[in-house]
């Protein structure tokens, strides 16, 4: 572990500079210093929540003395006249000291890995009885989704509604107009595309919504039907290639809103406004939103730039049908997937009227798997 190795503030007091024995060095500034307190009174003990508001944070606040110790530093600020201590790997976990110049498009690739069809061998298939029985399994599952965006499941009982036992186990499931849960098979009169035989392309689910269900459950029921495979792609994958290899369409994609609608049964009508490749204010990668049978006409585009929207358009949309990027495989009774459906597309193959395939599919949050699986980690 590196240890602080000195700690001194500005004549001024309006700035900590920190250097730690590896030769890292950080500085703070004295208001942020304050408004970070740890201390009791600022922060509660039980849920860590800020008890103070940023007008209780004095406008002239420096810092008047510093001490660092074996295991942090203390800090003495004016004109409160207080002494805050910090611990020397909080402070280290959380410098901004740093250069936040990245290039659009941008991942967190300590816990985020694209990857292509190569994928297969790394794809993580969970026991559905470990994970229920085994917090290890649960964690290796929940930490695949954070890395790749999907993991399968295998051996689950088949029977209608066990998805929901793994939505369970990391948060709740997202109720939409669909219901708890929805089945997909053939129907007569389909109010969606999922529901018939056909192919489909790789896409992600319901971009007409805001917020969009961030994570999918689909589980196999039956799957006797010749073809029917499963498909999965990595929307951050082919949106980094598009950056990479045609940087000008990239820009389109991320600058210009498209339009999502749904409206395939009585009582619901569903519109949102979001770019295709949704990139954060500063850069960051966060969300792929691929739909054909969705996408409403465009009409946030000037005139001018409609052109070059649809040569980017196209672009993606061939990344996306790429076979080299797909990864595929069928699905068995008992089996499942989860995919992030902020970043991974799923598409299925067309099968025949010979057999059937009955599978059944739901939606949950991002949020409660990745604080499950924090809490996890923090645990084990």
């Amino acid at each position: 572990m590196n240890t602080l190795s000195s700690a001194q503030h500005s004549a001024s007091g309006s700035v900590l500079t920190l250097t730690w024995s590896d030769g890292h060095s950080a500085r703070f500034h004295a208001f942020w210093i304050r408004d970070n307190a740890q201390e009791p009174h600022t922060r509660a003990p039980g849920n860590r929540q800020r008890l103070i508001t940023l007008a209780d944070v004095p406008v002239d606040c420096r810092i008047t003395h510093t001490r660092h110790t074996d295991h942090g530093v203390d800090l003495t600020l004016a004109p409160e006249d207080i002494t805050l201590h910090f611990d020397q790997q909080w402070l280290r976990d959380h410098c901004y000291d740093n250069s936040h110049t990245r290039a659009p498009g941008w991942l967190d690739e300590t816990t985020v890995e694209t990857w292509d069809g190569r994928l297969g061998p790394k794809l993580h298939t969970a026991n559905h009885a470990a994970i229920q029985q085994d917090y290890y399994a649960l964690l290796a599952l929940l930490a695949s989704v954070r890395r790749y965006g999907v993991a399968r499941i295998e051996g689950g009982p088949v029977e209608s509604g066990a998805l929901l036992e793994i939505a369970d186990l990391f948060g709740f499931v997202r109720e939409t107009n669909y219901g708890k849960w929805f089945e997909v098979r053939t129907e007569v009169s389909p109010t969606n595309l999922a529901y018939t035989g056909l192919g489909l392309q790789a896409h992600t689910d319901n971009p007409y919504r805001d917020p969009v269900p961030t994570l999918q459950i689909l589980y196999c029921l039956e799957n006797s039907a010749t073809g029917g495979e499963s498909t999965v792609v990595d929307g951050f994958e082919a949106a980094r290639k598009l950056r990479d290899e045609h940087p000008t369409e990239f820009a389109c994609l991320s600058q210009h809103c498209a339009r999502f609608e749904y409206a395939g049964e009585s009582g619901v009508s569903l519109r949102t406004r979001k770019p295709m490749i949704e990139l954060a204010p500063d850069g960051e990668l966060i969300a792929v939103r691929f739909n054909n049978r969705s996408t409403a006409p465009l009409i946030d585009i000037p005139f001018e730039s409609m052109p070059a929207y649809y040569t980017a358009y196209r672009r993606f949309a061939d990344l996306i049908d790429d076979p080299s990027l797909a990864l595929s495989f069928k699905l068995e009774p008992g089996e499942s997937f989860i995919v992030d459906n902020t970043r991974v597309l799923h598409a299925r193959r067309g099968y025949t009227g010979s057999g059937s395939r009955h599978l059944q599919g739901c939606y949950a949050d991002r949020d409660g798997l990745l604080s499950t699986l924090e809490t996890l980690e923090r645990t084990l």
